[in-house]
């Protein structure tokens, strides 16, 4: 049965029986579709609503079973007064990077307002007309992922302005491993602000739970917070995100890789945007020769201006065309051996890693110990003692059974 009519069913299926799933079933493509999100659970949360004005934290991924979370709160005489959006914007098409203007929604007449670029935090405006406000936006479990860097500047908002939260959970399709090296804090950015790995094997409910357990935001026993969890779900779920949660991940595939790949933008090689296989590839116009695997950048939608490389031949490899494939590659690492691989062909000289590496690695070390001529296991071996302390904190705040 094809993935999709499967899920199909299985929704009517929730619909008729209040949204309860008993037991996991995993398809032949390998996923499961029993996964009841937080936003599903809508017993759960709509009697929070009532009579309160609510805002949202949402994007082109924040759906009930399939439909718009904004169209649906609003069928349920939901009073929303503001919609606030990520990068990427509401309907998820602006690019990494690309300023998001604040607007009004064209059919419910909503004021949008960005919280990316300049206003990264909810204003005590923004909020003047808000009791409660609801998080829902599909993460992939990458520290510079930067969705759950606007949730801790939400937070934040929340406790300076004494406004209630509600996350609704989703299954991180990541949560299966944590790896990485842990940020360095004086590295804090928009795309890594605590000491956590790149792959951190948390759900955005338990993310939240750990900065407030934690104190890594201040004044957390101010924060009016609840997380409506999943159901049917656990850290070894294979968990399939039906909608793109950004315009550059399009597939599984570009999921899986991503924790590997995105670390490529901080050197001059390609990630393949302006492809059809952005981060499932990479490749630079002075690696010909090199290899036979090429590909073209130009713009399409997710890179609309002209691409790095656009309209010329990027000569390097392909880390995985498909899901299955890139586990198998991958084997729950963020794997080092392409860059590694890159550095040498660029000839290990100056020029390759920007300053923009750091913050992507969330350490100083990763670049020297590739320049130094480290092998991949050899790095893995440094990161070990951070890693295993981190999980002793993450263990805390698990609401799911874990992988281990």
């Amino acid at each position: 049965m094809r993935p999709r009519l499967l899920y199909s069913l299985l929704l009517l299926i929730f619909s008729i029986n209040g949204f309860t799933a008993t037991a996991q079933t995993i398809s032949n493509d390998g996923y499961d579709y029993t996964v009841i999100t937080g936003a599903d659970r809508t017993d759960q949360y709509l009697p929070l609503l009532k009579g309160k004005k609510v805002a949202l934290v949402i994007n082109q991924a924040s759906r009930i079973f399939g439909e718009v979370l904004l169209d649906t709160l609003l069928t349920q005489k939901v009073k929303i007064t503001k919609v606030f959006v990520p990068e990427h914007g509401f309907r998820g098409k602006a690019e990494a990077g690309e300023a998001v203007a604040n607007e009004k929604d064209k059919e419910t007449g909503i004021e949008i307002i960005s919280l990316y670029g300049n206003n990264k935090k909810p204003q005590k405006k923004d909020l003047k007309n808000v009791d409660v406000v609801i998080y829902d936006l599909q993460d992939v479990g990458v520290r510079f992922y930067t969705y759950i860097s606007t949730l801790e500047y939400l937070m934040d908002a929340c406790i300076e302005n004494d406004k209630e939260l509600i996350i609704l959970d989703r299954p991180n399709p990541n949560g299966h491993y944590v790896d990485g090296p842990v940020l360095d804090t004086s590295l804090r950015s928009f795309v890594g602000m605590q000491p956590v790995p790149i792959v951190y094997g948390m759900t955005v409910g338990e993310y939240a739970k750990m900065l407030v357990g934690e104190k890594w935001i201040a004044n957390t026993d101010k924060l009016k917070m609840t997380v409506i969890p999943c159901q049917s779900y656990n850290h070894k779920t294979p968990y399939r995100v039906l909608y793109d949660p950004s315009p550059n991940l399009r597939s599984m595939a570009a999921i899986y890789c991503y924790p590997t790949v995105c670390l490529f933008e901080g050197t001059p090689v390609s990630v393949g945007r302006g492809t059809t296989a952005p981060f499932q590839h990479w490749g630079h116009p002075d690696f010909k020769g090199r290899t036979l695997y090429n590909f073209t950048p130009v713009p399409v939608w997710g890179a609309k201006v002209d691409p790095p490389y656009a309209y010329k031949a990027c000569y390097g490899q392909a880390v995985a065309m498909g899901g299955d494939e890139a586990k198998r590659m991958l084997r729950d690492r963020v794997r080092l051996v392409w860059l590694i691989r890159a550095y040498e062909w660029w000839g290990n000289k100056d020029g390759f890693f920007t300053p923009f590496f750091d913050k992507l690695a969330g350490t100083r070390e990763l670049k020297k110990q590739i320049t130094q001529g480290m092998d991949e296991n050899a790095i893995y071996a440094t990161w070990e003692k951070d890693l295993q302390a981190f999980k002793k904190i993450r263990k805390k705040y698990l609401l799911y059974a874990d992988f281990e």
